[in-house]
């Protein structure tokens, strides 16, 4: 068997040689196309999420817009709301004290009739049983409204009630501890104290 010289050998070796450096050739342009279309698929994906990101913002923009919006006009409904029911308070109140002023004008008529016959009267009993009725037609209008007096008479002193402006020594055993002179009517309006009875206590 001849053997091949070193330049035979190179030459029959070039074919195999050229093919593998093509086939790594066409590896690499694969290798390096892979990583650009792995490149694009990245940009690709962080587009999208940049995308995503932008209009998950402006979502949020919308909704705290609304929010906003609808935060002011509930400000503003309530602050009408306030003037309102402020203006309809006081009409009320209004309204409430001139329906008390209407009702004590006719007892002022009886004081002023009253006054006119003092000096002319003669009969000085009718003026005082004239006096008394007016006083009573008064009562009675402030019991119609919700006045009434405090009882004070002989009864068991209350601090809620009443108002001590002195001690003295019981006439009796029995009146320790209790009322023994009223030295100023006190009132009731409904169930609220609006003037103490300023009130002797007995000890």
């Amino acid at each position: 068997m001849t053997k091949k010289s070193s330049k035979e050998k190179v030459k029959d070796e070039e074919p195999e040689l050229k093919q593998n450096a093509e086939q790594q050739g066409t590896e690499q342009e694969n290798t390096e196309l892979g990583a650009d279309n792995f490149m694009s698929d990245e940009e690709a994906q962080s587009q999208e999420r940049e995308t995503s990101e932008e209009d998950r913002v402006a979502e949020l923009e919308k909704q705290l817009a609304e929010a906003n919006d609808k935060h002011l006009r509930l400000i503003a409904e309530y602050d009408n709301y306030r003037k309102r029911t402020l203006k309809e308070k006081m009409e009320l109140t209004k309204l409430a004290g001139e329906k008390i002023f209407m009702g004590i004008l006719p007892v002022v008529d009886d004081f002023e009739r009253a006054l006119q016959h003092f000096n002319s009267a003669d009969n000085v009993e009718a003026l005082k049983v004239g006096v008394e009725l007016i006083y009573s037609k008064f009562i009675s209008y402030l019991s119609s409204n919700g006045v009434k007096a405090i009882d004070t008479d002989k009864v068991t002193f209350d601090a809620d009630l009443h108002e001590a402006v002195t001690k003295v020594q019981a006439p009796t055993e029995d009146m320790k501890g209790k009322v023994v002179d009223c030295v100023e009517k006190g009132y009731m309006l409904d169930e609220k104290v609006i003037r103490f009875p300023k009130v002797v206590v007995g000890e």
